[in-house]
């Protein structure tokens, strides 16, 4: 499902016009980046947690000649599923 598709099911759900759940959505995802960059969590009760994760500096190697390189630092964002997701995935 893509994101036209996820604000159109909205929009049936909850009785809106495609464009207000639209801009609903764009809202929701829009708060969410701003607190995950933020490095605040978001927590969804039932639906799981996003939370940024620091990947320390590591040494790698070029693919191409063998060379080894330093990756450097970063920050990612990772997911974890909440048990409602869980259980609806298991079925």
């Amino acid at each position: 499902m893509r994101k036209p598709e996820l604000a159109a099911a909205i929009a049936e759900r909850a009785d809106l016009s495609k464009d207000k759940a639209s801009q609903v959505l764009n809202v929701i995802l829009d708060e969410i980046t701003g607190s995950v960059s933020q490095g605040q969590d978001v927590s969804l009760i039932g639906f799981g947690t996003f939370t940024v994760r620091e990947r320390a500096a590591r040494t790698g190697k070029n693919p191409q000649t063998g060379q080894p390189l330093t990756i450097p630092a970063s920050k990612t964002v990772a997911f974890k599923p909440g048990k409602g997701l869980k259980d609806a995935v298991a079925k």
